[in-house]
């Protein structure tokens, strides 16, 4: 699982640097890699779901809400904003529920849905989305109007993160205007 979103980082890299060190990324517009993302998500909530120690305990965690109106959001002028926020969200919960589990494989597995996560907010940087907007996941990003839902076990938290990708973050790649046609 970490291989292949290393290997996107890396082709990132070179596609970045591919002769002129200033051009900007290129986009990365094939969903099958959004897929991969989706499949990992989802294999670590069932691996969370089949878990017995050491990872039901977990704190109360704010998240983006996944649920889309498909009128509505063709309306949002700040949609790029507000996945890039949910992702934000998602890897604050993420990295405070690593904190919280002692079992060394699940610890690697968290890890790897917060490499991922910050995969998807280079790759949203490469479709040109942000307008001006920093894409980095800081803090600050957070504080962009969003609502949100509280989860309290990893299974809930990663069953969350899949949908969230399934739902607005595929959304706003396949109409990337970058990625059409």
């Amino acid at each position: 699982m970490q291989k292949f979103s290393d290997l996107v980082s890396v082709l990132m890299v070179f596609v970045w640097l591919g002769g002129h060190p200033v051009s900007p990324l290129r986009p990365i517009c094939d969903l099958r890699v959004l897929d991969h993302f989706v499949r990992e998500a989802r294999d670590s909530e069932v691996i969370m779901r089949g878990c017995r120690g050491g990872c039901s305990v977990m704190n109360s965690y704010f998240v983006p809400l996944t649920s889309v109106d498909f009128a509505v959001w063709e309306q949002i002028d700040g949609q790029a904003e507000e996945v890039q926020t949910g992702l934000s969200l998602l890897v604050k919960a993420l990295s405070a529920a690593r904190n919280t589990v002692s079992s060394s494989p699940l610890i690697s597995t968290l890890d790897n849905n917060i490499s991922n996560i910050h995969s998807l907010s280079q790759i949203l940087h490469s479709l040109h989305l942000q307008q001006g907007r920093s894409t980095a996941l800081s803090d600050d990003s957070a504080s962009i109007s969003i609502q949100t839902q509280e989860v309290s076990t990893l299974p809930e938290l990663l069953q969350v993160q899949s949908s969230f990708l399934r739902g607005k973050v595929r959304l706003l790649f396949s109409a990337a205007p970058a990625c059409q046609k």
